[in-house]
């Protein structure tokens, strides 16, 4: 009997720490705005309006930071704008809510392309080659990417040549 109004105190807290766990949404619900600002941002992207297609997208980013689609696109305008660190960052965060995202790992390996690292973006080429067993777009996109080597950094950083 002693026992009993601590095993209730342990019991009530158990039940404290896993209410707020109970009310969270599913990680495939994002928010309804949130993918209208995604949408929205895209459009923007295609026609070439960088800034407002990223404001877009960071928008809908704040509104649901679940929003995978939306750090992948913002990694597509961040390219665009010759990011390519950001590029590979928003990859990252798409790729931690969603490791096997086709998209994003191509657009990672895309960017490491432009910054020179080709070994980095062959291993991002074999992990969708694993991924993409009846073959995707995004697997010759990447792969295209590779073969076409950087485009961007190489004329921005010309080699110099050594001295002795």
């Amino acid at each position: 009997m002693r026992s009993l109004p601590s095993l209730l105190m342990i019991g009530f807290a158990g039940l404290a720490l896993a209410a707020p766990v109970a009310g969270q949404r599913a990680d495939d619900q994002i928010q309804p705005k949130s993918v209208q600002l995604m949408h929205q941002g895209q459009a923007l992207l295609a026609q070439g309006k960088l800034e407002q297609a990223e404001d877009a997208l960071e928008t809908a980013l704040a509104i649901d930071p679940r929003n995978r689609w939306a750090f992948t696109d913002l990694a597509r305008v961040a390219e665009k704008q010759h990011l390519f660190g950001k590029a590979i960052r928003m990859t990252n965060k798409a790729l931690l809510l969603e490791p096997n995202d086709p998209d994003a790992i191509a657009v990672q390996g895309e960017a490491m392309v432009e910054m020179g690292a080709v070994a980095r973006a062959q291993a991002n080429l074999q992990k969708l080659q694993t991924i993409c067993t009846k073959g995707c777009p995004q697997l010759a996109q990447l792969s295209a990417a590779i073969t076409r080597g950087p485009t961007v950094a190489s004329a921005k950083f010309p080699e110099t040549p050594k001295t002795n």
